[in-house]
């Protein structure tokens, strides 16, 4: 079955009807976060969003000869678009639907010259998701089945949020909470973070796991600092503290402070910079993004690399994702899967889903759909072009 069309599309899903009042307003729509450029105070930690980012989510839709299409999807749209349009879609219409593993070869070593990673990569995450939907759609199996079939009767998960209560509250077991601090503010913002994870640790117990994200905001030396005092609070791990080009970096805190796991890889593109960390035995978890880092196809190498150095792979936000349920399911090392609730307290999960089809954890657990594909349930008419 050869590819007939490769294109960039949005949604167009019908406004949902408020039926769950919330209790407040989560805390993603006021907590401070950091990122890397918060360094400078232009960049206020509250904001959301760097002036002329365009992190836009883009769909991308493969049809095959006989109507049948998958859908993948990114972010940075805008910018990734023509990446799609004008390099992609000429690459692979015409071919083989079902070689995955060639069509990714090719996008990957058609690259070299202007680079495989960044946004490229990210293009084709999309490319890559759209292309395993639409495969598990011509046979009639969920993706789970063509990746090497269920290992679990469900998924468990732990939920990244601030409203701790709340996801008590929902049955998560684990959690994750976020970072308000940048290096920059020294002594002070240790302080401030040692606690935040104190009054974290005490809300959730002494039994439950819990995990700190600092998303890239720290150096060295203020994370050596900080994990050396966060020591007590039995963290399962601390989140990508450094940037994601300082391997380096991450050998000098794994030495200086070997008792706290290091989890890392939302950033980083492709399974090579995958490999240099296990090669290094830098970090104790793989976080790769399917969404950014080259798609299914990607994320199953990163796997294969993790899994021979016995390293757990544990996919950004995977269990709030049918690409990442599915990964999930049919996985062995990669038990425990990330459900961002970024939603208001009070308002069920399932309301709040923005993704027709896609399953929500209960009691902290979850199951991919069974349904062909990724099980995403989408009609045609609701993809209008980019």
């Amino acid at each position: 079955m050869k590819i007939k069309s490769i294109r960039a599309v949005r949604l167009d899903l019908p406004a949902r009807p408020v039926v769950t009042t919330p209790r407040r307003p989560s805390y993603n729509q006021s907590a401070r976060r950091a990122f890397p450029i918060n360094k400078y105070p232009e960049f206020p930690r509250q904001l959301r969003k760097i002036p002329g980012e365009v992190a836009g989510e883009m769909w991308v839709q493969v049809t095959a000869e006989d109507g049948t299409w998958g859908l993948g999807v990114c972010h940075w749209g805008n910018l990734v678009e023509p990446l799609v349009r004008e390099h992609y879609a000429p690459l692979l219409e015409g071919r083989d639907c079902l070689a995955i593993e060639f069509l990714a070869d090719l996008m990957w070593r058609s690259t070299q010259r202007f680079g495989p990673t960044g946004l490229t990569s990210v293009a084709r995450s999309a490319i890559d998701l759209a292309l395993w939907d639409l495969k598990g759609k011509l046979l009639g199996v969920p993706v789970y089945s063509l990746i090497g079939g269920p290992c679990r009767e469900a998924i468990a998960c732990y939920a990244t949020s601030d409203d701790l209560d709340w996801s008590m509250e929902l049955g998560f077991k684990a959690f994750k909470v976020s970072n308000p601090v940048h290096y920059e503010e020294g002594t002070e913002g240790l302080n401030r973070l040692e606690e935040k994870i104190a009054r974290a640790r005490e809300a959730v117990g002494p039994d439950a796991d819990l995990m700190f994200n600092p998303v890239m905001s720290f150096n060295v030396d203020f994370a050596a600092r900080l994990m050396e005092r966060l020591k007590p609070y039995r963290l399962r791990w601390i989140e990508e503290p450094l940037m994601p080009h300082d391997t380096d970096g991450l050998v000098a805190l794994k030495r200086a402070v070997p008792t706290l796991p290091i989890a890392t890889g939302e950033d980083h593109k492709g399974r090579h910079a995958f490999r240099e960390l296990v090669d290094r035995r830098c970090v104790d978890v793989l976080q790769p993004e399917i969404r950014w880092l080259g798609g299914l196809t990607e994320a199953l190498k990163v796997y294969t690399i993790g899994e021979a150095a016995g390293l757990a792979t544990i996919p950004h936000s995977g269990a709030g994702l049918p690409f990442g349920q599915h990964f999930h399911f049919a996985l062995p090392e990669a038990s425990l899967a990330e459900y961002w609730l970024g939603s208001d307290p009070g308002v069920p999960l399932a309301e709040a889903m923005k993704i027709p089809g896609v399953p929500v954890p209960v009691d902290g657990k979850v199951r991919p759909s069974d349904a062909p594909g990724f099980g995403i349930e989408l009609k045609e008419s609701q993809l209008l072009p980019w």
